[in-house]
């Protein structure tokens, strides 16, 4: 009897282990002369194309964790992309590499104010994204952490990709731009992620946000999370670095609003939380 109701259970257990297969790869693309190495994350299983959505790494670049952020979008059913942000999949460990890699994005010589190479690399990515056979063109999103969510917040200003781009997610990334002037041209819908006592994003940089985003009309939410500073969604953030620790709370509550708001932003279905 025992051996039948065994068998019976994997039986039953068998579809659902079937249903999600997640393939990963790695996919070249370039951006100005330089060759990129993004980290592509779908259910093999499925057919039809869905939702693509762009993952913008922390300043150590496309290191395991944002390689496991792809893999868990991904198994939430959208095709999952992470941009490569310094070129041959560069990754970093030492702070001081990553403030000096990162800091060529932010403010690289010959600027003129809004940040073109940032925006230029992350465009050519979801451009990447946009065009796997897997990819609805139709649906996109971006997310990121830390830098990464700046990276994604300046997508939604240059507003890339148009209507196309429905969603984007900051977690605990920076919310200044050079020219807040230019967020007229957002059309994505905006969900901003952020440690209440974040010291790397003080109050008066989330009011000027706040400020810039009302000014363009953009739809937007803004969610603190008590308690939490920079860099709470990641195990690895212990505090070395004064003001940075991971919060399993701010954690857990910041992934349960981004999967609510992807849904409703992506879901082809009905045009909720539509402007």
């Amino acid at each position: 009897m025992r051996t039948i109701l065994i068998a019976s259970l994997i039986l039953l257990l068998l579809p659902s282990m079937a249903m999600s297969k997640i393939v990963t790869k790695t996919v070249e693309y370039s951006h100005e002369g330089t060759t990129f190495r993004g980290f592509l994350a779908y259910d093999g299983s499925v057919e039809d194309p869905r939702p693509g959505v762009l993952i913008c790494p922390e300043w150590w670049g496309l290191n395991d964790y944002a390689k496991r952020r792809a893999q868990e979008v991904a198994e939430l059913g959208y095709v999952a992309f992470v941009m490569d942000p310094y070129g041959e999949g560069k990754v970093v460990t030492a702070r001081e590499d990553a403030q000096r890699l990162a800091g060529a994005l932010y403010a690289p010589d010959g600027q003129t104010g809004v940040r073109e190479l940032m925006r230029g690399r992350a465009a050519a990515a979801m451009k990447t994204l946009k065009t796997q056979p897997q990819t609805d063109p139709a649906r996109l999103a971006a997310m990121g952490y830390c830098m990464g969510g700046t990276v994604s917040l300046e997508l939604a200003r240059a507003g890339v990709e148009g209507e196309n781009l429905r969603a984007v997610v900051s977690f605990h990334g920076g919310l200044s731009t050079p020219k807040p002037e230019v967020a007229r041209d957002v059309k994505a819908s905006i969900l901003v992620c952020h440690g209440s006592v974040d010291p790397f994003v003080p109050p008066a940089e989330v009011a000027a946000f706040q400020k810039e985003m009302d000014v363009a009309g953009a739809d937007y939410q803004l969610i603190s999370y008590s308690g939490a500073v920079h860099s709470f969604t990641n195990p690895a953030a212990k505090g070395e670095i004064p003001g940075a620790k991971h919060d399993p709370n701010a954690e857990r509550r910041s992934w349960q609003h981004m999967k609510q708001f992807l849904a409703e932003r992506l879901d082809d279905q009905g045009d909720e939380g539509t402007r």
